[in-house]
């Protein structure tokens, strides 16, 4: 007698695909923790790295400031948008049972991830200068803040080839490998980034270009790992040069999802240089006290990329095989989760500033305008982590429309809301008060947006 599978089941299909069918909190949590120990480790050289800098001086902390959101423009669109876009390929490919396909995408991936890497070197090189005096860099702080990016993006293409890499073996389901690489990469970085910075055991005090400097050696340290790894067999799914081919249809696969997923980190980032531009008006307190805000604002989002990652695989394999209710379950469990962790970080520094601001400086006006920005900006962290989320999410659905939009939406209310307080002499705090609304309504706006698109084909 003939035996007819369920309607719903999963079809058959390599190992790797163990995650169509496995229960989906323990697994996206099992998924999560090597990405929360790695961005853990990004949080400690985020520490660490302003701790230098704060030793150095006022001067360098306010312009690390203006350089900051180049950098995390660079990690975001590089890990989080283009990386999402390789993930979310490579699993639809592992959902529908295409191996071959899949480790073809890899190899374009690559080729797109050092194309971007060079692309920001030639950028930031040529015109980083007009970029910090743009933001309201002067003087020491323009030159200072000069000498940190030029270090930095003169190896851009190592930042970008490491996440890249790393989202090609996520896109397997493998958290492990990625997640490992960063915490090696995180711990040289803090070694060599102060040693060189402040000159220890007996080095020469390299200031700002010895801290740029640390991130680069081991953002080049682990593209070169990654890269071994990958070729040598030991990753579920290997790069073969020699089978290599180019397939446009390969590279739309990648870019359908990565290109228009860069213009979230995009306009995240505008949002920040334009926020930045106005609060430089106030002066160099307050603006390095915003500064060590919003640093704390960027790395929530390695938190919230901890479980947005985890579930790409989930719901990429999920599109894949046919399974778009799982691939929607997956989704809203990994907003959940992201925003009750993020949502209690902001809670916590919301009623307890000094927690983190004392990290960095003693200084009374910093310290007061960092404070400010946690009063208000702390309760509204928690929807956006939800919206950072569930970005990641439906980047594993090839659907980003919806939460690109909501980018745009936050990129107004912030951009035409600044200058509308700014030029009416509004204090500093109603400013950080628009930035808590329009984290509200990013989070909202997108959740909103992934209950109403249609997921599937």
């Amino acid at each position: 007698m003939t035996m007819v599978a369920p309607l719903d089941a999963p079809p058959k299909a390599p190992a790797a695909n163990g995650l169509l069918i496995s229960p989906i909190l323990p697994t996206l949590l099992k998924l999560a923790v090597p990405n929360t120990i790695a961005m853990f480790g990004a949080a400690l050289v985020a520490v660490a790295e302003t701790s230098y800098i704060g030793r150095l001086g006022t001067v360098p902390l306010a312009a690390i400031a203006l350089v900051f959101p180049f950098t995390m423009l660079t990690q975001m669109m590089s890990a989080g948008a283009m990386g999402g876009g390789v993930s979310s390929a490579i699993s639809r490919a592992l959902g529908a049972g295409n191996r071959e396909r899949a480790a073809i995408l890899a190899l374009h991936a690559a080729i797109i991830g050092a194309g971007g890497g060079i692309f920001f070197t030639l950028m930031m090189l040529l015109f980083g200068r007009q970029f910090f005096s743009a933001l309201g860099g002067r003087g020491d702080v323009l030159q200072e803040a000069c000498n940190y990016s030029n270090v930095l993006f003169s190896g851009a293409i190592s930042i970008w080839l490491v996440n890249t890499l790393a989202s090609v073996v996520r896109g397997t389901g493998d958290m492990k490998i990625p997640s490992a690489t960063l915490i090696a990469a995180a711990a040289v970085q803090i070694i060599v980034g102060g040693t060189l910075g402040l000159g220890l055991f007996g080095a020469p005090p390299l200031g700002m270009s010895g801290v740029a400097a640390g991130q680069l050696i081991a953002f080049t340290l682990g593209t070169l790992f990654l890269l071994w790894y990958l070729i040598s067999g030991r990753s579920r799914l290997s790069l073969d040069f020699a089978a290599f081919r180019f397939e446009r249809d390969m590279f739309v696969d990648i870019l359908k999802v990565g290109a228009v997923s860069c213009l979230s980190p995009l306009q995240t980032v505008f949002t920040i240089l334009i926020f930045t531009k106005i609060i430089a008006g106030f002066g160099t307190e307050t603006l390095a006290g915003y500064g060590i805000g919003s640093r704390l604002e960027f790395l929530l989002i390695p938190i919230a990329f901890a479980f947005g990652v985890a579930s790409v695989p989930m719901v990429g394999m999920a599109i894949g095989a046919g399974l778009v209710v799982r691939a929607r379950r997956v989704a809203w469990t990994a907003g959940a989760a992201s925003a009750l962790s993020v949502g209690l970080v902001g809670l916590v520094v919301a009623l307890k500033p000094s927690l983190w601001i004392s990290l960095f400086t003693s200084d009374p006006g910093v310290t007061a305008a960092a404070s400010s920005y946690f009063t208000w900006a702390g309760p509204a962290f928690a929807f956006f982590g939800l919206g950072v989320c569930l970005y990641f999410s439906s980047q594993g659905a090839a659907k980003v429309g919806g939460p690109v939009l909501a980018s745009t939406l936050r990129l107004v209310i912030v951009g035409v809301g600044g200058w509308w307080l700014a030029s009416s002499g509004a204090p500093a705090w109603t400013l950080f008060a628009l930035v808590a609304a329009a984290m509200v309504l990013f989070g909202l706006s997108t959740a909103a947006s992934v209950k109403l698109t249609r997921w599937g084909k």
